[in-house]
């Protein structure tokens, strides 16, 4: 199979076996050798991390270039401190949401976002040649270290109506999966005079209590606890905090795109219009809800880097992707847990309505989502290409119906396939997504 070593989000693979430390001491020395200067490191709570932190830290520190240590932190959280410290880059070293088993390393930029796919290309091509900065004996860098956890949520609070939430003293139930919200999200909640109620907010990168994904078959504890304390509202993250997914106070899960619409109108609402941007396998409820407001959606291929690049570009009021990763632009181009727990409350309070009220104007689509394994990325590629000529191939391959439409992609992770269906009714979409597995698997076999 051809696939670069960097994917949509860095470089992933199964701790030790296909992401070892010999591979990211050579990443430190690719960004030690790309970014002189301070470069910032952080880490989520798996297993594997402090190792291949360590190694990283190595690589940094070998090419001449100092290294600040920011810990156990969300990847929001790196790359805002990135943005505004002296760093001139970044290192998170994260699986975010995939299995405890895999761990991955991303390149933040000096601006606090992700390396672009061109950054991407330039980094593995330092990497492959081997034709690293080496520093002197007498030249290597040091290591200093400092708390972006702290520096992190006093922007996010800098960034909402804290008064006007804090007044509604609200009842939280917290799900942190174990993960480096644990770090941040309580402390947000806290300073928001929230009744809190936590579920997982301590670090383990075994993920005893569910898996990282805060998808709705893996946050049933916190609808239970939502319901049994008469919660308010209820917010669940994934490893690295850059994600977050909720339930409302009736202990409904809200789908992402229900979410990414309802915050992607609120703030077309508080501009007077303005560009969205979001991916190809986001829900039409999106752009119905923001054209509605008086807005303009805009798509790209899926990856948080490729959104956040092309609402740079755009000059975007809003953006984010189905899957709980939300971003707003006024704090950092990029997904934001944090900020997406804080700017949900800011809303419920303004609006003084419970989240059901909220997301009942949304347009309901029956969207449902699978994966296939599939191992060969270019066979595939070929394939649907093949299969499905007037189709949209900004990533994968984008076949609307006049009912709905299909997606299939190969994942910029995973050795797998996702295959999106959407369409007015759910037994339509059920047709497509089974449809979507049978070419599929037919391509790959």
């Amino acid at each position: 199979m051809e696939r670069s070593l960097f994917g949509t989000n860095g470089v992933r693979g199964i701790a030790n076996e296909e992401l070892t430390a010999e591979l990211a001491l050579d990443l430190g020395r690719t960004i030690g050798t790309m970014r002189e200067g301070l470069i910032a490191v952080g880490m989520d709570a798996r297993i594997s991390s402090p190792m291949l932190k360590s190694a990283v830290l190595a690589g940094i520190m070998s090419s001449g270039s100092d290294a600040v240590d920011v810990g156990i932190t969300p990847t929001p959280a790196l790359q805002y401190y990135v943005r505004v410290s002296k760093a001139n880059a970044g290192v998170i070293v994260t699986a975010s949401h995939n299995p405890r088993e895999y761990n991955g390393i991303k390149f933040v930029s000096g601006d606090g976002v992700e390396f672009s796919r061109e950054e991407d290309s330039e980094a593995e091509m330092v990497l492959l040649s081997k034709k690293f900065r080496i520093a002197r004996w007498d030249e290597v860098g040091r290591v200093y270290e400092d708390d972006a956890n702290r520096v992190y949520v006093d922007s996010v609070l800098e960034k909402v109506n804290v008064d006007a939430i804090s007044e509604k003293k609200f009842r939280v139930v917290v799900d942190c999966g174990n993960g480096a919200a644990s770090f941040t999200s309580p402390e947000i909640l806290k300073r928001l005079d929230c009744e809190m109620y936590t579920i997982n907010c301590y670090p383990d990168g075994r993920f005893p209590a569910r898996l990282s994904e805060p998808v709705e078959e893996n946050v049933r504890e916190l609808k239970e606890v939502v319901r049994a304390v008469n919660a308010d509202i209820g917010v669940a993250h994934d490893g690295d905090a850059d994600r977050a997914t909720f339930v409302d106070e009736k202990g409904n899960f809200v789908s992402e795109d229900v979410m990414l619409a309802l915050m992607a109108k609120y703030y077309v609402e508080m501009n007077g219009g303005g560009v969205v941007v979001t991916p190809v396998s986001t829900s039409k409820c999106v752009e119905d809800a923001v054209v509605e407001a008086g807005g303009e959606v805009v798509y790209t291929a899926v990856g948080s880097p490729i959104v956040a690049k092309v609402m740079k570009e755009t000059k975007a009021v809003f953006g984010g992707e189905g899957n709980g990763g939300l971003i707003f632009p006024e704090h950092l181009l990029a997904r934001d847990g944090g900020m997406s727990l804080a700017k949900v409350l800011e809303l419920m309070a303004t609006e003084n309505k419970p989240l059901s009220e909220l997301v009942k104007d949304i347009p309901r689509y029956h969207t449902l989502k699978t994966k296939v394994e599939c191992r060969d990325r270019k066979k595939l590629l070929e394939g649907l290409k093949a299969e499905f000529e007037g189709a949209n191939f900004t990533d994968g391959a984008r076949v609307d119906f006049e009912d709905g439409w299909l997606l299939i992609r190969p994942s910029g992770t995973e050795p797998i396939a996702r295959i999106f269906a959407e369409a007015r009714t759910e037994k339509r979409a059920r047709e497509l997504l089974s449809f979507g597995i049978l070419i599929t698997k037919k391509i790959i076999s």
